[in-house]
């Protein structure tokens, strides 16, 4: 899953660099239908416009997708290991203070 999440990630990031440089490219190569007849001024203002524009897409687009991406478990699952050892621990432990109150309440019955 961290391999997905790494190529979605390079592929935004290079998108965010490729996508307002085409837009900047196609403005002032009129490639855009309509900004011919547009001012030097005007151009490069809906030139500059529509990169950032375009930039904001792309952060919505990886956005959304990573809301839509499945979330991982939600709570950890300790090591069965650790586990096992871990309650036979309380256990013992607990067995240890059963016999800790028996024995004190028998030496306060012989007082």
């Amino acid at each position: 899953m961290g391999a997905q999440v790494l190529a979605l990630f390079g592929f935004t990031s290079l998108l965010m660099w490729a996508l307002p440089l085409a837009v900047l490219y196609a403005f002032n190569n009129k490639l855009f239908p309509g900004s011919e007849g547009l001012s030097q001024q005007s151009t490069t203002l809906w030139s500059g416009l529509l990169a950032v524009l375009s930039v904001n897409v792309v952060i919505v687009f990886y956005i959304i997708l990573a809301l839509r991406e499945k979330p991982v478990a939600s709570t950890p699952h300790p090591d069965p290991a650790f586990l096992s050892k871990a309650r036979a621990s309380l256990a013992s432990g607990q067995a240890q203070d059963q016999r800790k109150s028996q024995s004190a309440g028998s030496s306060e019955k012989t007082d």
